[in-house]
């Protein structure tokens, strides 16, 4: 089992958003989480990234408990993480942001021949500001970022948040082939339908910070059904 959550909880400053949240993610799977704006999606992926301190839980990683340790250490031992927002840097030319994913990973290998593969406008705009490149562009390469290191686990949080249907589209294919090439196994959030669809073996869907119902491909596939958990 590639990821193991138990009896996670967690919150901000004494207030508490998730509530003993179970889930499991195994080697190769990619899982989606679904749900409302607010019910928890972010903070289970921050918690599971160790930005956040959980107040009570257990994470599990490859068989290690990481409950205790911090990012970086979970960076190192093979999560990657693309957040919300995607928060590239800025003032930093494309491949320069490429290089500070080398942190995450074994370090054993860097994949930068894989990553122009999947998004070649970031080879083409290497030299460029990462603060002027478009939303999709963004996303390319907080994506890339993420998976230059070769990590083993990859969380994204709203991969199409920001970013134009057609690029949506292009960046769901390129998650799967991730998944299915690199061997990466994939937590994602996410509110878009076919973006779920399109990408997830099975969903976890949240609300009022818990689980509440698991989904499987069939399931999935039943738009209506799907809905019940995205539609206020």
């Amino acid at each position: 089992m590639s990821l193991q959550i138990s009896n996670l909880s967690a919150g901000y400053d004494g207030t508490p958003i998730l509530r003993d949240i179970d889930c499991t993610v195994a080697d190769g799977e990619i899982v989606g989480v679904v749900g409302r704006n607010g019910v928890g999606k972010t903070t289970l992926l921050k918690s599971v990234m160790g930005l956040l301190t959980p107040d009570g839980g257990r994470v599990e990683f490859n068989s290690t408990d990481l409950t205790d340790e911090p990012a970086d250490v979970r960076a190192r031992g093979g999560i990657g993480y693309v957040p919300q927002g995607r928060d590239v840097f800025p003032g930093l030319t494309v491949e320069q942001n490429l290089l500070i994913g080398e942190n995450v990973g074994t370090g054993e290998e860097t994949l930068y021949d894989r990553v122009y593969e999947y998004f070649p406008i970031l080879e083409e705009r290497a030299d460029q500001d990462a603060g002027t490149m478009s939303g999709g562009q963004q996303q390319m390469l907080a994506i890339g970022r993420a998976i230059i290191g070769g990590p083993d686990l990859l969380l994204v949080d709203e991969p199409s948040e920001g970013v134009q249907p057609s690029i949506v589209q292009s960046i769901t294919k390129d998650l799967r082939r991730i998944n299915e090439e690199l061997g990466t196994t994939i937590l994602f959030v996410e509110q878009n339908l076919s973006v779920i669809q399109g990408l997830a073996d099975r969903c976890y869907a949240m609300d009022h910070g818990t689980i509440v119902d698991e989904l499987d491909g069939n399931e999935l596939a039943n738009r209506a059904q799907l809905e019940e958990y995205l539609v206020v």
